[in-house]
């Protein structure tokens, strides 16, 4: 019989979205919009909602169809540096609802492969609805998939959820850090 850690057995799970979370989308969508409309916007601009629920902006999440949309997309400012932290006491799972936009699939995983390398590829789901997920935490931009979450949810802050109130907030990655070392020394 093999004994496993008991440091092994009491680890808990995060699961963690990509797009706005880790993936930075909104400069590509302001970047298109801008092209396609001729009119250069800010963030302030659409707060409550997404660029393409801008006016004359609706056809820009067909973009998100195309090959190479998420190939290049920014990461989020220090979640490198935090998700490397996790990862030394937490399981890290990447789970992106990534099924609608088949395109999407190489583009994310040869993304998380170049900016998260520390990340084993078995812990990186593509799915089409996070209600199938487990984890003791999950940290997504939108509600819709922490309202079916049966774990803790912290919401991360993103231009659409703004208004939302029903879950912990995080606005960055220093303060994701912050929670989740105020959880590690709870347990203790």
């Amino acid at each position: 019989m093999t004994l496993i850690p008991s440091n092994i057995i009491s680890r808990k799970r995060i699961a963690l979205d990509m797009d706005e979370v880790i993936a930075d989308v909104t400069p590509k969508f302001l970047d298109y919009y801008e092209k396609d409309t001729g009119t250069p916007i800010e963030k302030e601009m659409f707060w409550g909602r997404k660029v393409y629920e801008m006016p004359g902006g609706e056809h820009i999440r067909d973009y998100l169809h195309e090959p190479g949309f998420f190939a290049d997309l920014p990461v989020m400012e220090n979640s490198q540096e935090v998700v490397r932290w996790l990862h030394g006491h937490y399981d890290i799972f990447v789970v992106s609802a990534a099924m609608e936009f088949r395109n999407s699939l190489p583009d994310k995983r040869d993304w998380m492969q170049k900016h998260f390398p520390f990340i084993h590829w078995k812990n990186i789901v593509f799915c089409g609805d996070k209600s199938i997920i487990q984890a003791d935490y999950m940290i997504d931009d939108h509600v819709k998939n922490l309202i079916a979450f049966k774990g803790k949810g912290l919401l991360y802050t993103a231009t659409h959820n703004i208004t939302e109130d029903r879950f912990a907030r995080v606005d960055n990655w220093l303060e994701v850090r912050t929670f989740f070392e105020k959880e590690l020394s709870a347990k203790r």
